[in-house]
């Protein structure tokens, strides 16, 4: 990948409200949530102990960690509750096409 990369993360009329799902970026998965009318995405890895967050609930635009409930916000990343205090990355969205794209810039 360069420096700025845009990846197909699937159709637009994929996963429904609330629900998320993986993408590969290189070395790195990426969760691709639709939520209160959007579509975000972060790095689909629990800061706290390096769990894939895909396999969580979605709570509103909060997805919630499967293995030890720490709960992250969609929109900025931000840790919401313990055991993590870390956020995870986020990245730029956009519908074009009919396909989703996450923007990955390293």
């Amino acid at each position: 990948m360069s420096d700025v990369d845009w990846i197909d993360a699937g159709p637009e009329s994929g996963p429904g409200e609330g629900q998320a799902w993986s993408v590969p970026a290189g070395a790195r998965l990426i969760a691709v949530v639709r939520c209160e009318g959007g579509i975000h995405a972060i790095e689909d890895i629990c800061t706290h102990d390096g769990a894939e967050l895909t396999g969580g609930p979605i709570e509103g635009c909060e997805i919630v960690c499967p293995r030890h409930g720490a709960r992250f916000c969609l929109r900025t990343g931000a840790a919401l509750s313990p055991p993590a205090y870390e956020p995870v990355r986020t990245f730029q969205t956009k519908v074009e096409g009919g396909r989703i794209w996450v923007r990955i810039d390293d």
